[in-house]
């Protein structure tokens, strides 16, 4: 008899359209920028604020709002927040001011930390293990597809109308998916438990000066000034939740999940392998515009051949892991990108751009096996009535992971940049080589795209280091589950603790 929801490859479609909308949104944003920050009159903290604001908001109620989807219905929770963050995209396009842009940015964050969430423990309440490889790989592709195209159309929405097409463009996506998830979806929850609060406030004072604390490492220090209370109260705020979810009886979180070897390898996996991307668009956008010379449509362009592969790395992840399992395709998935990252330490400033176009293919190739292989490995050991938390769990980790990367791969980026620039050299090119791209003095210029590309050299070393060392983890740590190896068992086998479907 047939169990599967008839429609669950339509669902699949509105959770890649929740989901690209988020990734669109913030790598679009990127390229617009310039002109908003011209147009409003913004300082350099303001644009921080308008770029960091929602990344703190986001990061911070992650868990909560997971913990939401599994009380009070993931369908419910997901559409709220589309309509919040359609909303809220809207607004931003009457925006005249920072303060303004700033708080339509919060409001986005909230309406993102309750979609993001909801979409993958939908995906895994609605696909059974069968299929749930091939749904995860089409979902991470539309992810990867967005994450790349979206600077080339920031790239042309910006040169042809204007920065507020970034945010309306959201509204009609935003649309589409809440009328097809109104008319597709079902919905589901968990059984219903207490609420617990205190947990869902440490977390989100926890997670929000985390991120807080690492987005300012750059400009701040790590254990200076007020970055030492900021990671203070992370440390204080996260240990208490770690603490109180332990002791209560209904917690918010279910932190016996990092018993098991393949919640806590994959969790530590992903985070390495986000702290080793995390800075990679970032860093290479820079070398393309600003070494290179590239528009910024074309540097955008640049990265299809990882768009390319990682399809292809999807695709081919899925039937792989289905016939030697999760853990030698992520091996092999982190040791490609391993060499990727290698491949892009040779290069100099007189390389161009064939070196780079092979390591981005091999990156999201390994990317392509990898990464859908560790969340899967990971979920498969979250009970389903925890599906939305679990997810949250997922999606806190590789943000946080993320946020780490772009800190520490950015600081030693602008550190390597700054010691291999000569004394004499003005102030202004010495902090940037957009600076130093200021000036017009062509000897200046060839001196800094040097410095820049050895700084960058060194970050992407670094890079494939931390990969080989999450590769080694998986390796060690993770294990592959037969027909008959109940070594690890998941605790999603309790019957009594299936989600409700609600038609």
């Amino acid at each position: 008899m047939e169990t599967r929801n008839p429609r669950r490859w339509w669902i699949l479609v509105v959770l890649c359209l929740s989901t690209l909308v988020l990734v669109v949104d913030s790598m679009a944003l990127t390229v617009a920028v310039p002109s908003m920050t011209e147009d409003i009159g913004a300082s350099a903290q303001d644009t921080q604020w308008i770029l960091d604001s929602y990344i703190l908001v986001f990061a911070g109620l992650l868990l909560t709002s997971g913990s939401l989807g599994d009380r009070f219905g993931r369908r419910k929770v997901m559409l709220i927040g589309l309509v919040l963050f359609g909303a809220a995209s809207l607004a931003a396009t009457y925006c005249d001011n920072p303060g303004e842009v700033i708080a339509a940015r919060i409001a986005m964050g909230v309406g993102g930390a309750l979609i993001m969430p909801s979409t993958l423990s939908i995906l895994i309440t609605v696909f059974d293990e069968d299929e749930r490889g091939r749904a995860m790989a089409a979902w991470g592709s539309v992810s990867m597809l967005g994450l790349v195209g979206s600077p080339v159309l920031g790239g042309v929405l910006i040169d042809h109308f204007s920065w507020q097409s970034i945010f309306l463009i959201n509204v009609p996506v935003v649309v589409l998916a809440v009328i097809a998830g109104l008319t597709l979806m079902p919905e589901s929850r968990a059984p219903w438990q207490k609420p617990d609060p205190l947990g869902a406030l440490l977390s989100a004072v926890g997670m929000t000066a985390l991120v807080w604390w690492i987005i300012e490492i750059p400009q701040h220090g790590a254990f200076e000034g007020r970055s030492a209370v900021t990671v203070t109260i992370a440390a204080v705020a996260l240990i208490g939740f770690v603490i109180w979810e332990n002791v209560t009886p209904s917690p918010m979180v279910p932190l016996v999940l990092f018993k098991h070897r393949n919640f806590s390898g994959g969790s530590l996996s992903l985070a390495l392998v986000q702290i080793g991307n995390g800075g990679l668009l970032l860093v290479l956008t820079q070398y393309l515009q600003f070494v290179l010379g590239y528009s910024p449509i074309k540097a955008g362009l640049a990265f299809l051949p990882m768009a390319v592969a990682a399809l292809v790395g999807n695709g081919a992840g899925v039937k792989l892991a289905e016939k030697i399992g999760n853990r030698f395709v992520i091996l092999a998935g982190m040791l490609v990108m391993a060499a990727s990252f290698g491949l892009l330490a040779t290069v100099s400033a007189d390389t161009g751009f064939t070196v780079p176009a092979v390591a981005l293919a091999l990156l999201g190739l390994g990317a392509g096996l990898a990464m859908p292989a560790a969340v899967a490995a990971l979920m498969g050991t979250i009970p389903a009535d925890k599906a939305g938390v679990g997810s949250a769990l997922n999606d806190t980790i590789q943000q946080a992971g993320t946020a780490l990367g772009i800190a520490i791969l950015g600081t030693l980026l602008a550190g390597g940049y700054g010691d291999a620039m000569p004394a004499d050299a003005p102030e202004q090119a010495k902090q940037s080589i957009t600076g130093a791209l200021a000036t017009t003095d062509p000897a200046l210029i060839h001196t800094a795209r040097e410095a820049f590309t050895s700084s960058m050299s060194t970050t992407f070393t670094l890079s494939a280091i931390g990969v080989l060392t999450a590769a080694l983890l998986a390796t060690l740590v993770m294990r592959d589950r037969g027909p008959s190896s109940p070594a690890d068992p998941a605790p999603a086998q309790h019957p009594a603790k299936e989600p409700e479907l609600l038609t």
